[in-house]
C-alpha cells in the first residue's frame, strides 16, 4: 500500500528538479497548494506562528498547537506533507513523544533542527545551537520513533551562522550518519557556499528561499544544478495572502464597499469548491436519507 511517507520518498528520489515545496500555515492554504498542482506542502512553524498567534517566529509555538494545525491540514489534502517541528519541544525524549505525535496527525516527514530552544527564524540574528552530540542523539531518537519506517525525517542545521561553512557541512554529514533521510543547511550566504555543501556533503538537499532572508533566490534550474533536492518556499504563501488583504481592505476602507472589488477576491463560487462544499451537500443529502429510510422502516 502506498503511504504519504512512501510518495514523499519517491517524489524525493525520482524529482530531475528539486521538489518544489510550497508552505502553508492552515488547511486553506493547504488546499490552495494542492489545488495548484504542487506534490507535497510545507508546515511551516513560522507561518503557523505568525498566523495562528499573530507573534513572530521565536520558538512561541506548542506542540499541541502545532500538531492541532497538521491534524487539519492532513484531513483536507491527498499530497504528502513535511512539518517543520522546530526544535523537537526539547531533548531526545521530547523529540520522540513530538515525532509520534506528528505521526500520527498524518505527517510524511519531520524537521527538526539544532537551535537552542526557544529557537528563532533560520535568518534571524542572535542564534544559537546546541553540541552536535546532543543533536545526533535527536536525530537516533526520532529514528527510533517513527512508527512507519518511511517517515521522512529531515534535520536541520543552523550552524553556519554561528560557527562557520565548515562546522555546518561536519554537522550535516553527522547528522546523516545518525539517520537523518534528509539534510538541512540553513542560510548559506552565496551561490559558492550553497554549491560547497552539497559538494561536501553527500545525499539529498533542502535549500530555503526567504525572500528578503541571507540566501540568494535561485531558480529551480539553478538550485537543481547545484545538487539541491528540494527547493522549500515556507511562507511566499503567507506573504502573498497578506498583500492580498491589505489590498481588499485598502478598496474597502477607499470605498466603503466591495462591490468593485471582484477581482481582487476569489469568487463565491471558486471558494466553496476550494473547501468542497458540494461533496459535503452529497455526504449530508446521502445520511439524511439513510436516517429517513430507517425511521419509515
Amino acid at each position: 500500500m502506498t503511504t504519504p511517507a512512501r510518495t514523499l520518498r519517491a517524489l524525493l528520489g525520482a524529482q530531475a528538479r528539486p521538489l518544489l515545496l510550497p508552505g502553508a500555515a492552515n488547511a486553506l492554504t493547504a488546499r490552495v497548494v494542492e489545488d495548484a498542482g504542487f506534490d507535497a506542502v510545507y508546515v511551516t512553524g513560522a507561518g503557523v506562528t505568525n498566523t495562528y498567534l499573530g507573534m513572530p517566529d521565536h520558538g512561541l509555538l506548542s506542540l499541541d498547537e502545532l500538531s492541532a494545525h497538521v491534524e487539519a491540514i492532513c484531513d483536507v489534502v491527498g499530497i504528502p506533507v513535511i512539518v517543520d517541528a522546530d526544535t523537537g519541544f526539547g531533548n531526545a525524549l521530547n523529540v520522540q513523544r513530538s515525532i509520534r505525535r506528528l505521526e500520527r496527525a498524518g505527517a510524511a516527514g519531520v524537521q527538526i533542527e539544532d537551535q537552542v530552544s526557544p529557537k528563532k527564524c533560520g535568518h534571524f540574528s542572535g542564534k544559537e545551537v546546541v553540541s552536535a552530540q546532543e543533536m545526533t542523539g535527536k536525530i537516533q531518537a526520532a529514528v527510533d520513533a517513527r512508527h512507519d519506517d518511511d517517515l521522512v525525517i529531515v534535520a536541520r542545521t543552523d550552524a553556519r551562522a554561528i560557527e562557520g561553512l565548515d562546522a555546518a557541512c561536519e554537522r550535516a554529514a553527522a547528522y546523516l550518519d545518525a539517520g537523518a533521510d534528509v539534510i538541512f543547511v540553513e542560510a548559506p550566504e552565496s551561490v559558492e557556499e550553497m554549491r560547497e555543501i552539497t559538494r561536501r556533503v553527500p545525499g539529498l538537499h533542502v535549500a530555503n528561499m526567504v525572500e528578503g532572508g541571507r540566501t540568494p533566490i535561485l531558480s529551480r534550474q539553478e538550485l537543481g544544478e547545484l545538487g539541491f533536492a528540494v527547493a522549500l518556499y515556507a511562507n511566499a504563501t503567507m506573504r502573498g495572502a497578506v498583500v492580498g488583504m491589505r489590498e481588499v481592505l485598502h478598496h474597502l476602507g477607499k470605498h466603503g464597499d466591495t462591490r468593485e472589488a471582484a477581482d481582487l477576491m476569489i469568487s463565491w463560487e471558486d471558494r466553496q469548491a476550494l473547501v468542497r462544499k458540494p461533496e459535503f451537500d452529497r455526504l449530508e443529502e446521502r445520511y439524511a436519507a439513510t436516517a429517513e429510510r430507517r425511521r419509515i422502516r
